[in-house]
């Protein structure tokens, strides 16, 4: 299956308008953002777990990385409420569940095999960091050679200076509106930039954004 799999174009998805798909585990629907491959494969997707719904045990060859994004995700190693930030990383394994039920952000087979971090950030009690300009703040997540991570908060009003992305860019409307001279990104909105493009963001009414960049350009990449 491929879905948005061309690293070098640029893809927009608004979450929001497709559909849920099954997954093999009851409960368990996805929204597929990207895709390469079938079952194991490199993704970016939306995954719901309705209540007391769960995965078999698995382990992530390609590592795994997720935002809770409402309810309470939930594995052996702990629960993570809404605004949690995780990576557990490639060989790392797991039986996920949800008791409550929950919405999470989430991309699978996208790690350096030497990155080898587990991370668990409660992004409700991080701290903001001011940002390259007046109006920004930043909350690093994570970084690894090129690849950097982090959710942004704009204030309504705030722009940016226009720039290049030479290792590409990714973007996850988590509040709010985001902008450029392309579009418009309402909440829920996914938008990948590739490696080499240019823009001049800005939002006029504030948003709050998931944000990867380095990483499209790379060729570290586990294979499926």
């Amino acid at each position: 299956m491929k879905i948005n799999s061309d690293l070098s174009q640029r893809a927009l998805v608004y979450t929001e308008e497709i559909t849920w798909v099954d997954s093999p585990s009851p409960g368990v629907q996805r929204r597929m953002l990207e895709r390469d491959g079938d079952e194991v494969a490199r993704v970016t997707s939306i995954v719901r777990y309705t209540p007391g719904s769960y995965f078999t045990p698995h382990v992530h060859g390609g590592g795994e990385e997720f935002l809770v994004l409402d309810g309470v995700f939930s594995d052996e190693h702990g629960d993570y409420g809404s605004g949690s930030y995780v990576r557990n990383p490639v060989g790392s394994k797991h039986i996920p569940h949800s008791k409550a039920g929950c919405d999470i952000f989430v991309k699978l087979w996208q790690m350096d095999a030497d990155d080898q971090d587990y991370v668990v950030i409660n992004t409700n009690t991080a701290v903001w960091q001011p940002g390259l300009v007046q109006g920004l703040q930043v909350m690093p997540l994570h970084t690894y050679k090129t690849e950097q991570v982090a959710l942004v908060k704009w204030e309504a009003g705030t722009r940016f200076n226009c720039h290049t992305h030479s290792g590409g860019e990714e973007i996850f409307v988590l509040e709010g509106v985001f902008e450029d001279e392309f579009g418009l990104y309402p909440k829920g909105t996914w938008l990948r930039n590739p490696a080499g493009s240019i823009h001049t963001p800005f939002s006029s009414k504030g948003c709050l954004i998931y944000v990867k960049v380095g990483h499209l350009s790379s060729k570290f990449f586990v294979k499926v």
